[in-house]
């Protein structure tokens, strides 16, 4: 079963060598041109998407907002993506042992923001990766992958694989 990441984990792409991706510093901010009037009465809140190439070549990189997606919450509503703010990666070549990060704007209900799950669909070379999907929340926190993961993070780990073997077993 497909677990998804943890907020700050890396995920490899098998059918791209070398190519990793990693959601993180997902908090709670203001957005730096001013914020939308579509999002009145949300919170905002930015998190980056970073793809790094450690394969032997360069690969042309597509993130643009129809590339991804943001639920909010213990329903998972869709967070508003304020794409003026944001800054995507379009069409960018990332050539080995180097890095393109996406910043992304979003604002949902600042009581939803406990729960915050970011999909990520990438195009590499004009073909599609598969979905990936990374869970984190705004006040958790973020810790880098290794033996001393904060109770936070592993704690939301537990709840989301937990709640994914339930879905499963009932027949989803």
């Amino acid at each position: 079963m497909y677990e998804p990441n943890v907020v700050g984990d890396w995920q490899e792409y098998d059918e791209h060598d070398g190519l990793r991706v990693r959601v993180h510093r997902l908090e709670a901010a203001e957005p730096p041109r001013g914020r939308d009037d579509a999002a009145a009465g949300l919170a905002y809140f930015s998190v980056r998407v970073t793809v790094e190439n450690r394969g032997p070549r360069h690969l042309g990189i597509h993130l643009e907002d129809g590339q991804i997606d943001v639920r909010v919450g213990a329903d998972g509503e869709s967070a508003f993506l304020d794409w003026r703010n944001s800054q995507f990666i379009e069409g960018f070549d990332v050539y080995p042992l180097r890095r393109a990060t996406a910043v992304l704007w979003a604002a949902g209900p600042e009581t939803a923001l406990g729960q915050v799950d970011v999909q990520i669909h990438l195009r590499v070379e004009e073909e599609w990766a598969e979905r990936r999907l990374w869970a984190g929340g705004i006040g958790l926190g973020e810790t880098p992958a290794g033996p001393h993961q904060g109770p936070d993070r592993e704690e939301l780990a537990c709840q989301v694989s937990n709640f994914l073997r339930d879905q499963a077993g009932g027949g989803a």
